[in-house]
């Protein structure tokens, strides 16, 4: 009985399973923004992230927070002085930053590592500047983007303050002064702040890190400062001199720098211990020492993200 034998088939070569699929590759041929518009993009972005715009929930939650804790004062001082018929506010436009300086502190101390540390972390930074974008660009970006989320948060109460006190019909012009002298204190200070923060952010890609030394700059240095004035008030009663020297040491605290430019320049009340402010003569010092650390903190951030870079 004859056996059938199974078809064989012959081996396929190597070349015969070689395609080429036309997928449509071609090369971009639309508009080339350059620079400035991906810096601008930049900025929008980390603008946007620092209010966890864009982000989850999660992120959202404590700026959030943090905004309506800044504005919830101010709100609350408008209604009694509505109520009451008052011819002033409780607290001056200048002040209000200065007694909000912790809620500013947390809100830095939480936001600059988030707009830093993440690029620095997952080693993201070279790939901006494999873009047209460079190291200039990107410092310029994050540093103006942090400066005006703190803008935001310090200006909001202040014009919620403006606006309650024409509802109460205070003096338009005094209170106008007000406001425009508080817009100055706190651009100065969001200016400075986001500098000290970034700077200090920058140098850990942990971001827990980074929380943690932000909070302790500005929160040590302002207690020691203040311990210190505190000490030199009580040892210099009845003796001259004693106001300069309290006005000398506040020229190491960020917070103390503000209510010092504030004081000499733009009529506030000094917090420093007896409302001993500086004279004009400080004042000008305290002016140079302001410029003179955000000038740094620039600088500094440029020469990080040149190595980084790298």
């Amino acid at each position: 009985m004859a056996v059938e034998q199974p078809t064989r088939t012959p081996a396929p070569q190597p070349g015969d399973q070689t395609r080429i699929h036309n997928i449509g590759y071609r090369s971009y041929d639309g508009p080339r923004l350059g620079r400035s518009y991906a810096t601008r993009s930049l900025y929008s972005q980390s603008l946007r992230g620092a209010y966890g715009l864009g982000r989850s929930v999660k992120s959202k939650v404590l700026p959030m927070l943090l905004f309506v804790v800044m504005c919830v004062p101010a709100a609350i001082m408008v209604a009694v002085a509505v109520a009451t018929k008052a011819k002033d506010l409780p607290v001056d436009y200048t002040r209000y930053a200065i007694i909000m300086q912790a809620v500013i502190s947390l809100y830095v101390a939480s936001q600059a590592p988030q707009s830093v540390s993440r690029d620095l972390r997952f080693k993201t930074v070279p790939l901006y500047f494999s873009r047209p974008i460079e190291t200039a660009d990107y410092v310029r970006a994050k540093f103006a983007a942090l400066a005006s989320a703190l803008f935001i948060l310090t200006a909001a109460p202040l014009l919620v303050l403006y606006v309650g006190a024409l509802l109460a019909k205070l003096d338009f012009a005094d209170q106008t002064k007000g406001f425009a002298q508080g817009l100055v204190s706190v651009t100065l200070l969001s200016l400075l702040f986001a500098g000290i923060g970034l700077v200090i952010a920058s140098v850990t890609p942990r971001r827990g890190f980074g929380i943690a030394a932000v909070i302790a700059v500005m929160t040590i240095s302002y207690g020691a400062v203040s311990t210190l004035q505190a000490i030199a008030d009580a040892q210099s009663l009845g003796e001259e001199g004693g106001s300069g020297a309290i006005a000398w040491i506040g020229l190491f605290s960020p917070v103390t720098l503000i209510d010092g430019v504030q004081s000499a320049f733009l009529g506030a009340t000094s917090a420093f211990p007896g409302g001993a402010g500086p004279s004009t003569g400080e004042g000008v010092v305290y002016v140079v020492v302001v410029l003179g650390l955000i000038a740094a903190a620039y600088g500094l951030l440029l020469r990080r993200y040149k190595k980084v870079g790298l």
